[in-house]
Formats: structure tokens, C-alpha cells, sequence
């Protein structure tokens, strides 16, 4: 193997080898916890090794949040199988709320102001389409025509993530949050479809 090849490769494997290590030190302990000195001495390098991959912590933190997107979207592949489009509704918001559930600390940042809002809209962009082509998909099949097709988005967006944050309280829980989600969805649904107003 050339030596430039080699390199790369090692370079890769250090890079995502960085990355296993934050993610470790994010979801059991928190954000907090999370500096480059820490993350150093989990992977056994000095931290300019860190800085070398990472310029700073934002930047690492950034693609721990791409990473969680990623992770997220892979876990929706089984609602995103269901043939019947309101069931596959419910299900992505009962799958994206247990996800958060069974990742706190990473979905928090995922979706709060620890990383920039621009790059945290940019990482969550994958997410961000497949919720657009479902909600496009399930006006098609019931023949609906959404006023405004991106206020729409941003509504079911916005009630899976306040639901998935409910699901932290204790009063609540996961579970509970995973059924108000699909309550919630279904609410949606049939207001659109009877086209009634959203504060009807």
C-alpha cells in the first residue's frame, strides 16, 4: 500500500476513532463534560493530536450532531418501510421521540443553541427531507392541499421535538411522549384533511 494511501487511512481511523470516544463521554455524562483534554486521554493521544482533526470544540461537537442526524436516520428506516402513509407518520413520530429517549444528551444538542442555528439546520437537513417527501407523499395520497406546505413542516418538526423534550420529565417519560406524538400526528393529520385551521 502506498505510503499517501496509509496515511489517509490512519488519519480516518484516528478521526473516527475521536469521534467514538465523544460520543461515549456526550451521551453518558453530557455536553459538559465534553472538552478536548477529556477526549484526548480517552483515545490516548495529546490534545494536539485532537486539534489536528478538530479545530475546536464547537467543530467537533458540529459533527457529533451530523453524526446523531445520521444515527437518527438509519433508526426511522423501519417506519419509513410502512406502506400505509398515515401509519408511517405515526410511526416516524413515535421512532424520532424513542430516539431522543434513548439518546438524551446527543438529541439535546442535536436541537438546541450549543452549535450554531445555520450549521444545525444545515446537519439536520436529511431529517429535514425525509419529513418534507413524507408530508408530501400523505398530501398526495389524500389529496390535500396544504396552504403553506413549509409552515406545515415546521409544525410537525416542531411538535415532535417539544414532545420528545416532555419525554425527559418524569411525570411524563418516554413512553408516554412516544403516544402523545402519535396523538398529536394523527391530530394534524385529520385537521388537514378536514381543512380546519390549526387554532380551529
Amino acid at each position: 500500500m502506498p505510503t499517501s494511501a496509509r496515511r489517509a487511512r490512519e488519519r480516518a481511523s484516528t478521526r473516527e476513532r475521536i469521534i467514538e470516544a465523544a460520543l461515549h463521554i456526550l451521551e453518558n455524562e453530557g455536553v459538559t463534560a465534553l472538552t478536548i483534554r477529556r477526549i484526548a486521554t480517552a483515545v490516548e493521544y495529546s490534545a494536539p493530536v485532537v486539534y489536528q482533526h478538530f479545530a475546536n470544540k464547537d467543530a467537533l461537537v458540529l459533527e457529533l450532531v451530523a453524526h446523531g442526524h445520521r444515527l437518527m436516520m438509519a433508526e426511522l428506516q423501519r417506519a419509513a418501510g410502512e406502506p400505509d402513509i398515515d401509519r408511517r407518520f405515526l410511526l416516524l413520530a413515535s421512532e424520532s421521540v424513542r430516539f431522543a429517549g434513548e439518546h438524551p444528551h446527543l438529541y439535546q444538542v442535536m436541537n438546541d443553541n450549543t452549535v450554531d442555528a445555520d450549521e444545525r439546520l444545515r446537519a439536520a437537513a436529511p431529517m429535514i427531507g425525509l419529513l418534507r417527501e413524507l408530508l408530501a407523499t400523505w398530501s398526495d395520497a389524500h389529496d390535500v392541499v396544504l396552504a403553506d406546505f413549509d409552515e406545515a413542516c415546521d409544525i410537525v418538526w416542531g411538535t415532535l421535538s417539544g414532545i420528545a423534550s416532555l419525554g425527559r420529565i418524569g411525570t411524563v417519560g418516554n413512553e408516554r411522549a412516544q403516544l402523545l406524538a402519535q396523538k398529536a400526528m394523527h391530530t394534524l393529520l385529520r385537521g388537514w384533511r378536514a381543512d380546519l385551521p390549526v387554532n380551529a
